[in-house]
């Protein structure tokens, strides 16, 4: 009977563990749409800080954060949460790597604002996520 009370409890446990297991949210970088719109919002912001003849599209920028915000509100994300992973210095540090390693795949060396230029004015001719945040004059 021990055994049985045993076994009962154990299972009890397991099933009451299961819907918090099941409504468990990933890391806020895990979220495809979220890493690819902080990436891309990134890498404008390094190419038009490297080039001249580049600018920001600001208000579409602070739209388009706006917008991954209440995606990640929507998907259940608190403020607080967010808020700790966009300023979690090791996140930051993760995208800048990915971010170089783009630009590196472009052909950009690093630091040199003519490839900077370039892949700018082809991101904004293409109309990419990265291309609407950037404005060429």
């Amino acid at each position: 009977m021990r055994k049985f009370k045993a076994v009962l409890l154990s299972a009890l446990l397991a099933l009451t563990a299961l819907p918090a297991a099941a409504t468990a949210k990933s890391s806020l970088g895990e979220v495809r749409e979220i890493h690819d719109g902080l990436l891309a919002v990134g890498i404008a912001d390094e190419i038009r800080n490297k080039c001249d003849s580049i600018g920001a599209r600001m208000i579409r920028a602070y739209s388009f954060l706006g917008d991954l915000k209440a995606r990640a509100r929507s998907l259940g994300y608190s403020d607080d949460e967010i808020e700790d992973y966009v300023t979690s210095k090791a996140e930051k540090k993760k995208y800048r790597a990915e971010g170089e390693a783009w630009l590196r795949a472009r052909g950009v060396t690093l630091g040199v604002a003519e490839g900077y230029c370039r892949v700018g004015r082809e991101e904004i001719e293409k109309g990419t996520p990265i291309g609407v945040l950037l404005r060429a004059w």
